[in-house]
């Protein structure tokens, strides 16, 4: 059953399916959620298994979209990007341009910040990774 009940309140609850639970962590780590195929709203992308919807995948907001994709980069480089080396801070950097981190209005100055460096320093492993 793709519901249950809880205390006289209806609580979704996503399928067992091998589907969502491979995709699950994943999703969870884009800042999206995954909601049964029944609760499926405007914009949210089905999730198909032999042509049936088992979830759907609902998009994260774009408010935070840079939040979500620096936090998901430390978690990834394993420390705070303030504290990583030169080094570990153009591969962050790296990371942050090829999940189109840049593409975000201020992006280059809120990544600056959020690493403890100069804007013009963020530009300057850009235009390194570009050459």
């Amino acid at each position: 059953p793709a519901r249950a009940e809880h205390r006289g309140a209806r609580v979704s609850k996503l399928p067992r399916h091998p589907l969502v639970l491979s995709v699950k962590p994943s999703i969870e780590a884009l800042g999206a959620t995954l909601v049964p195929a029944d609760e499926r709203e405007k914009g949210d992308l089905p999730l198909k298994w032999e042509g049936q919807v088992v979830a759907a995948v609902r998009p994260a907001p774009l408010h935070g979209a840079l939040d979500r994709l620096i936090e998901a980069v430390e978690r990834e480089m394993g420390a705070p990007l303030p504290t990583l080396s030169r080094e570990d801070k153009q591969k962050a950097i790296r990371l942050l341009d090829d999940r189109g981190a840049f593409i975000l209005r201020r992006a280059v100055e809120d990544v600056a910040d959020a690493m403890g460096v100069s804007r013009i320093t963020v530009y300057n492993y850009l235009n390194a990774l570009h050459r």
